[in-house]
């Protein structure tokens, strides 16, 4: 890895700045409409899976919140950073600076962002379990996801200029893996065949991981978080490597 000096921190943090900006810009809720969003969508999944098919699960509203806001965080960040390369070719041919600097910069642009879904998440924490110690694991957890979806956005952001249907495979994904991810039904309901391939998807271990903490108030499984801290770790260093691989050729191809 190149040396990035304080004038790159500098710019990762004005393309952060901008995009948040220009996101919200001439809306009139702004910011809001990241908090409306998930409130929607748990209040529609609380009606079908407590009034239309009822279980047992309690605090189901929150139940529910601690896996859309992961998931919302993911593929969102997924998603921009693929495109990221594509959406900003002309300064990557005007400005010489390492190229990686844009995936990076709309991941944490995103993460900026879908900082108001965290807090909301822990505001319905509060007012269903109460505060507990056992937050301080969120600072462990919640790294572990920006570190995989960062090793993702440079995997696939180099892949896209290439390959421009990337994105739409992004998309695709997506779709599938809120599925895939216990966010509306509960782990125990899963078959024990298929619990390591759950403990090793780091957005399945991130949703399992919160409502250990916000839900039972415990620490999550230390099992759990290494699987998921080897699982990010061997991400963002393939997505490193594949990004260095194929960086030497985007100009002819953007």
């Amino acid at each position: 890895m190149r040396n990035w000096s304080g004038d790159y921190w500098y710019l990762i943090e004005n393309l952060v700045l901008k995009d948040f900006k220009i996101r919200y810009r001439n809306m009139s809720l702004g910011v809001f409409w990241s908090v409306l969003n998930p409130l929607v969508m748990m209040s529609v999944l609380w009606f079908v899976f407590t009034r239309i098919f009822p279980n047992r699960v309690p605090h189901y509203a929150l139940f529910v919140m601690c896996g859309l806001v992961p998931f919302n965080v993911f593929t969102i960040c997924w998603l921009n950073g693929t495109t990221s390369l594509i959406e900003n070719a002309h300064l990557i041919k005007r400005v010489p600076v390492p190229r990686e600097i844009i995936p990076v910069a709309a991941v944490l642009g995103n993460c900026l962002q879908l900082f108001a879904q965290v807090l909301l998440l822990l505001f319905l924490a509060a007012a269903a379990t109460g505060i507990h110690r056992s937050w301080i694991w969120l600072l462990a957890i919640w790294p572990l996801e920006v570190l995989f979806v960062t090793g993702l956005a440079l995997m696939f952001s180099a892949l896209n200029v290439y390959v421009r249907d990337v994105r739409y495979v992004v998309e695709s994904a997506n779709v599938v893996l809120f599925w895939l991810v216990p966010i509306v039904y509960d782990f125990r309901w899963i078959p024990a065949k298929y619990h390591a391939i759950y403990a090793y998807n780091p957005v399945a271990a991130m949703v399992m991981a919160l409502r250990n903490v916000l839900l039972d108030q415990t620490a999550p499984a230390a099992t759990l978080l290494l699987k998921a801290t080897l699982s990010s770790v061997a991400m963002f260093l393939l997505g490193w490597a594949v990004f260095r691989r194929l960086r030497p050729r985007f100009y002819n191809y953007l």
